[in-house]
């Protein structure tokens, strides 16, 4: 084999991100030492963002199988869930986070874009756009700039490219201030059988790079991500990806015609890492090999290395597999849609990746040995119970004042970014393009989106509240599952399944792969309970910042994204509060707990508190009898009790409506515990009058915990016998508080 350098050292090969007993299993499987391209190529697929190697073995724990899962986990580009009416639902969340944090609006942006394409090259037309968003202090100048960044990013693109982008959660935590994190979800629709696989086929098919051009943007990009951020990482720029949503348009339109020839054998994304991901995973998927001609590529610079053409991550590219002798119907698809279109290879019977470069092979490998679940590494870390969990035991709520103002508390609650309307983001968002989304003017706990020639509508979240993982992460990515599948439920939809974004910091730390391992454990315990498989997702660590010789580690944030359906759009539940004289109600159990309350983090700066009160048995019932009520049209409105406690939860039903209402803290609970309080498990609906009595004998049946609230009234708020104001004050706090601290 020809090479044009001198062969790498072990040195090289730590800068590449190897470890030396990964250099040497190189060794061992080329039998021989690899010469740069080849650490390349292996430096990317054995990185952590492609091969999982810290992180599978917790994985595979994970429930990964459901009568309505048309794909196994992890198997495809996105998971695909049978929707009934002979539809599936391709969908899936990653991370961009690294990206974002040295380039806010393309990392933004490309981490759309990608998701995207992960929908449509499954051949299923993406109806919805989700995220889920964590920053440091808004106030901050250099925050404000990533927000600003991130926001116009995910906005333009997805404004751009006509997908609405109908939900998402955004948090501020001091632990992001470096490290933000930027998760995008993508929801699609298909008709069951005409998907298409990340299959290579047999020996002797047409291999074909289409889309954009392949620049030297992105180069390094999985290894990227696989790192710390330092002070000096925004050097990395280079691995920063660029983006064009008009050409992902017209990529999408293109690739959907060409599946539809039937002549594709298989697509796939190239995303991280580039051609060489596509080609490996596709060629180990069939146990074929492939023959790579990367003169054919089309480039936008000039004599660009093996190496560059191979690791570039450049956006809005796809590799085709298509039949022999229909190489013509590939070619005129992509033509007529003005995007370039180039055999660049053909699969084989030897099982080995084989790149040319002016007519020499200047990489070999076996594609097997590239992948997860073939010769990629498997580690498992050392665990260790986090220090700061002993800080959290300290806690005595007895040592908690109750405010002798609950008023001011509750203002000075209210002023949270974190409780904050969060339109300031939301308006840059296209949320109606495509007259799907049902949740624009009609709020309600998920986003509903209606699939369009059905009845059907899917009910769409993304949670995670990160300050519960840290204080416990077995119950907090328990909680997580839960709030997800509370949300849809209270939309009016049935929970089937989950997608999951997993951020953490440096798995080399044993404290960080415990709270990793403690997540896992408990997002599984939770969807084994609500039976809602994980369909796939991804991983992304090293999310934290080494200065001075400290690493400050983000909090866990286990990002769930959750798929609902709602059989018939008409079930469809709104949180909002209808009518004067409805009867408030507030099922399940108000607890002396102010555990990792926003509550006790802004009125009274304590970090460190428990997580607050859940019973997975508790919250699976109270899920199961909110389904029946709304069955039934017992309800006219359902919305969960999370941020900012009941008190929260009450205003944010009253703000749409402008309707006020009334509270009396009941005794034998401490105040403050009642309204601002996050115990798990809890709903507050509404009932017209003249079903009150029906209601309540409904929960009385069904074994079910209520309070009785009291009614929807005028446009006041009354605590106590004592006036709080009117909505329209705290409904002016909410809307303009976070476009304050921005501007």
């Amino acid at each position: 084999m020809a090479t044009v350098e001198s062969l790498p050292t072990l040195e090289t090969a730590r800068t590449l991100g190897l470890t030396p007993e990964e250099f040497e299993k190189i060794h061992e499987i080329l039998g021989r030492a690899p010469n740069f391209t080849e650490l390349s190529v292996y430096s990317v697929m054995w990185s952590e963002h492609c091969s999982y190697k810290n992180s599978i073995v917790q994985l595979k724990t994970l429930p990964r199988s459901g009568k309505r899962l048309l794909v196994g986990a992890g198997e495809e580009n996105a998971g695909l869930v049978d929707i009934g009416d002979g539809l599936g639902c391709a969908f899936k969340i990653e991370s961009h986070n690294h990206p974002s944090a040295i380039e806010p609006y393309q990392g933004a942006a490309t981490g759309v874009g990608g998701i995207h394409r992960d929908i449509f090259t499954m051949g299923a037309r993406p109806i919805a756009a989700l995220n889920s968003l964590r920053f440091g202090r808004p106030d901050d100048p250099r925050m404000k700039r990533l927000i600003a960044g991130v926001v116009k990013g995910i906005g333009d693109y997805g404004n751009c490219f006509g997908v609405p982008t109908v939900g998402g959660e955004v948090y501020f935590y001091d632990c992001y201030n470096h490290d933000i994190l930027v998760n995008a979800m993508s929801a699609g629709i298909v008709k069951v059988g005409e998907t298409v696989s990340a299959t290579a086929g047999n020996p002797g098919n047409p291999v074909f790079i289409v889309g954009s051009a392949t620049g030297k943007d992105g180069i390094h990009g999985a290894t990227f991500a696989s790192a710390d951020l330092t002070e000096d990482s925004h050097e990395d720029l280079p691995a920063v990806q660029v983006g064009d949503p008009f050409q992902e348009k017209l990529l999408l339109e293109a690739s959907l015609e060409a599946i539809k020839t039937g002549a594709v054998v298989g697509m796939q994304d190239m995303g991280a890492a580039g051609i060489t991901c596509s080609t490996s995973e596709m060629s180990a998927k069939s146990g074929v090999g492939m023959r790579i001609d990367l003169d054919k590529v089309p480039t936008r610079q000039s004599n660009m290395k093996a190496w560059e053409i191979l690791l570039s991550e450049s956006q809005e590219r796809m590799l085709i597999v298509c039949t022999p002798g229909r190489e013509q119907e590939i070619l005129d698809v992509f033509d007529k849609w003005d995007l370039p279109c180039e055999q660049i290879g053909v699969t084989t019977d030897t099982g080995m990746l084989e790149y040319y470069h002016h007519g020499e092979l200047v990489a070999q490998a076996p594609a097997e040995s590239l992948v997860l679940g073939g010769g990629a590494p498997v580690y498992i870390r050392e665990q260790k119970r986090p220090a700061y969990m002993a800080e959290i035991e300290k806690f005595d709520l007895q040592k908690i004042k109750v405010p002798s103002d609950l008023k001011a508390a509750a203002n000075k609650l209210w002023h949270s970014p974190n409780l904050a309307a969060k339109n300031w983001i939301t308006r840059q968002y296209d949320s109606m393009v495509r007259t799907g989304t049902m949740t624009t003017n009609r709020p309600a706990d998920a986003a509903v989106v209606y699939v369009k020639g059905t009845r059907k509508s899917l009910a769409l979240t993304t949670d995670c509240n990160s300050a519960y993982v840290y204080a416990d992460p077995w119950k907090g990515a328990m909680i997580a599952v839960a709030e997800a599948a509370r949300n849809i439920v209270c939309s009016g939809g049935e929970p089937v399944a989950i997608t999951n974004c997993l951020n953490f910091g440096n798995p080399y730390n044993p404290e960080v792969y415990y709270q990793f391992a403690e997540a896992i454990r408990g997002m599984g315990d939770a969807c084994r309970k609500f039976g809602t498989p994980v369909t796939g997702g991804n991983v992304s660590f090293y999310n934290q910042y080494a200065k001075d010789g400290a690493v400050i580690p983000v909090y866990p944030t286990p990002t769930i994204g959750m798929l609902g359906i709602l059989d018939d759009y008409e079930q469809m539940m709104t949180l909002d509060f209808k009518n004067e004289g409805d009867k408030i109600y507030l099922l399940g159990v108000s607890r002396e707990d102010l555990g990792s309350s926003e509550y006790l983090r802004v009125v009274h700066g304590t970090e460190y508190s428990p997580c607050p009160y859940f019973d997975l048995e508790e919250e699976y019932q109270l899920q199961q009898v909110l389904k029946k009520a709304i069955a039934e049209g017992l309800l006219q409105s359902a919305h969960d009790v999370s941020e900012g406690g009941l008190f929260g939860a009450m205003l944010e039903s009253a703000m749409p409506s402008g309707m006020g209402f009334h509270l009396k803290t009941p005794s034998g609970i401490r105040p403050d515990a009642w309204l601002f309080g996050e115990s798990q498990s809890r709903v507050i609906v509404s009932v017209r009058p003249e079903q009150s009595a029906v209601f309540e004998r409904f929960l009385i049946d069904e074994n079910q915990t209520y309070e009785y609230l009291g009614e929807v009234v005028g446009d006041v708020v009354v605590v106590n016998d004592a006036d709080w104001g009117n909505i329209a004050t705290w409904k002016h706090t909410h809307a303009t508080l976070l476009a304050e601290k921005m501007n």
